[in-house]
């Protein structure tokens, strides 16, 4: 088995021509006979250096439109012969077929056409079959044969023939060739995602690109890695690298404030708000909804869906926080957040985000539509003898979409467009909304006057009775229960509002 080969003949067919010319001189000045077609063929000319055009080797030309260049015997003859077996020695002499050590080749833009919104005729076009044969011939013969299937490989080829004398290793051929299958397998992957919209089939196909490697996961003791694009999705403007922990707060944060249209600010730990409020400027909806559970809040991730001025930046400077997310900021409030280095400050960039999520589990993988729905006040049903007000119908509204965002189960109180308290991820019910109660007793809210939503229906009437005497004047819920009467005729017998959704919100 070959350790180490030199390359004589190459390959080169590429949509996109930067980075290019330094590794195609290098190649010329090593004395490597350079095959090309269409762009390519011409860019290497314009460079003044020699180069073969494919139809000249094959003798064929490009036909149909472009899309049959390369697919010819004496081109994959080239890459796919085996050095060191005879029969094949024996063919390649045979039939006059140049050993090919070296392709250099990209693929057609699919991903980038679907995403511009190309038109359906447009994006077949750029279902690339010349490039992707001639990735998986190079890469399957790696043992002969260097595949370079990305521009980012340019230099670490062109660093390696300086050092080597034209040569490569074995193993860094194994290498290009891995990245080789990653090009090819992520390409048809796309594709398949693209015709696997209609009428799809049960099967799970997920490729990212970008990887970033994290502090660690969850804990110390476990590796983290963020499979996607955090810089299309954010701005840094400071601070040290996010963390496992930190994404999954970020993540639960992003969903939470796309909810709110008015000026509002919320406060998340551990996924779940501790802080929310709507208000007419942002440094007011900052001030309420720390008063919330200023505890709670100290470590936590702020996300604000307006500019965070000077004004709210000094405020925002007394709390220590792990995360701020913002879509804009004035210099200065960005400036006097980098006098402490690692607080992390993210300007958030507009981007489609996924309507799908995913999660591994046992020996798999389960996979649903994320929950988008949320129920407004014409979704609300009355069932109840006393109807809910309207600023009553306004709080529910608020407070069904903190409750969306809140683990099971999850009791929530609101007044005024402000979270008051919340029960959070406990395994009953009632215990979730004494939760609610004692937080709110704790920073000293007065519960009168406020409503209650909860993220499933009530199996029993306690829910109701223990809220009703807190002071809670109108409940929302889904309903379902087939006990539900027991929880309207409480609400009747003390008197408050009860609307339901028919829209459950568990979050697990």
């Amino acid at each position: 088995m070959s350790q180490s080969i030199k390359i004589k003949n190459a390959l080169i067919s590429v949509y996109y021509k930067d980075g290019l010319e330094p590794l195609v001189r290098l190649l010329a000045e090593q004395g490597v006979q350079l095959f090309s077609t269409g762009g390519t063929e011409q860019f290497i000319k314009d460079l003044n250096i020699p180069v073969t055009a494919v139809e000249d080797l094959t003798g064929y030309p490009s036909i149909l439109g472009g899309r049959v260049k390369t697919l010819h015997p004496k081109v994959f003859g080239g890459i796919l012969n085996r050095r060191a077996l005879g029969s094949d020695q024996e063919q390649i002499a045979q039939y006059e077929i140049p050993e090919i050590d070296l392709v250099i080749v990209d693929l057609y833009p699919f991903e980038e056409t679907v995403k511009a919104g190309g038109s359906e005729s447009d994006i077949i076009e750029k279902i690339d079959i010349g490039g992707i044969s001639l990735i998986r011939a190079a890469a399957k013969n790696f043992n002969d044969v260097v595949i370079l299937a990305s521009k980012d490989d340019y230099s670490t080829l062109q660093a390696q023939l300086e050092a080597q004398n034209g040569e490569t290793t074995l193993a860094q051929r194994k290498a290009f060739a891995k990245k080789a299958f990653h090009t090819s397998s992520h390409y048809d992957t796309a594709i398949f995602n693209y015709f696997n919209n209609e009428e799809p089939l049960n099967v799970f196909k997920h490729s990212i690109n970008q990887a970033q490697s994290l502090r660690y996961g969850e804990n110390p003791h476990q590796q983290g890695v963020f499979y996607g694009d955090l810089d299309a999705m954010f701005t840094k403007l400071n601070g040290k690298e996010l963390s496992y922990n930190n994404l999954v707060d970020v993540d639960a944060a992003v969903a939470l404030i796309d909810e709110f249209e008015a000026p509002t600010f919320a406060i998340l730990k551990h996924t779940n708000a501790c802080g929310v409020a709507s208000k007419a400027t942002i440094l007011e909806a900052w001030n309420v909804a720390l008063a919330c559970d200023p505890v709670s809040a100290f470590g936590g991730v702020l996300i604000a869906n307006r500019e965070i001025d000077l004004a709210t930046a000094t405020e925002i400077n007394k709390l220590f926080f792990e995360v701020l997310i913002a879509p804009s900021y004035q210099p200065e409030a960005v400036e006097l957040f980098r006098a402490k280095k690692n607080r992390v400050i993210l300007q958030r960039n507009e981007i489609e985000l996924s309507k799908k999520q995913f999660k591994t589990l046992l020996n798999g993988v389960i996979e649903q539509d994320k929950d988008l729905i949320i129920e407004g006040p014409e979704q609300m049903t009355a069932v109840t003898e006393k109807a809910p007000t309207a600023q009553e119908l306004q709080d529910l509204y608020f407070a069904n979409k903190i409750v969306k965002h809140t683990k099971s189960n999850t009791i929530v109180f609101v007044k005024n467009d402000q979270l008051l308290s919340s029960g959070v991820g406990q395994t009953s019910r009632v215990d979730a909304l004494k939760q609610a109660i004692v937080k709110a007793d704790a920073f000293n809210f007065d519960l009168k006057g406020s409503v209650m939503a909860s993220d499933a229906f009530f199996p029993f009437p306690d829910c109701v009775e223990i809220a009703a005497e807190a002071g809670i004047t109108a409940v929302l819920q889904p309903g379902g229960s087939i006990k539900d009467a027991d929880s309207i005729n409480m609400a009747n017998e003390k008197g408050i509002a009860m609307v339901t959704t028919g829209v459950r919100h568990f979050k697990h």
